[in-house]
């Protein structure tokens, strides 16, 4: 059997990050960044653990990425993440040029398109990717996070 290396395949990578953060009690955000159909970096959020509001799952993997290429921009990635950017991450993916963003599901209330962020104007965006299996780990979080408090 060969793997087929598409959208699907790369964002299950990073729902595989965002578990770990769920698993950390961290908000469910997981992120990979790949180039020529290699992951590159990855990440999820850490903002709990590290104390740290700009802790994002994005900014992990932005900063991975770059060491990785050794340079600041990422021409030529593409960047799967399970919740849509917020402003900051946007932010920062404008700044760093990445010329692809998949995400999976959308966030209403805190997404950069919400915001009136912009991206990058040669950034290519695809949304929906699994949007399903995203947005049940989010809700799953959020319902065990009441019940707890």
């Amino acid at each position: 059997m060969q793997l087929v290396f598409d959208d699907s395949y790369f964002m299950r990578k990073a729902l595989e990050e965002a578990e770990y953060a769920f698993e950390k009690g961290e908000i469910p955000v997981g992120v990979v960044v790949v180039i020529d159909q290699q992951i590159i970096a990855r990440g999820h959020n850490l903002t709990e653990l590290l104390n740290d509001v700009t802790a994002h799952a994005e900014m992990q993997a932005i900063t991975a990425a770059a060491n990785f290429l050794g340079g600041k921009y990422l021409k030529g990635c593409t960047m799967y993440v399970t919740l849509e950017p917020c402003q900051m991450c946007a932010g920062a993916l404008y700044w760093s040029q990445i010329s692809n963003l998949v995400f999976a599901a959308t966030d209403p209330d805190r997404g950069y398109r919400k915001m009136g962020t912009r991206l990058h104007p040669k950034t290519k965006v695809t949304s929906g990717i699994m949007e399903n299996e995203a947005s049940a780990l989010l809700k799953r979080f959020f319902i065990e996070k009441r019940n707890l408090n």
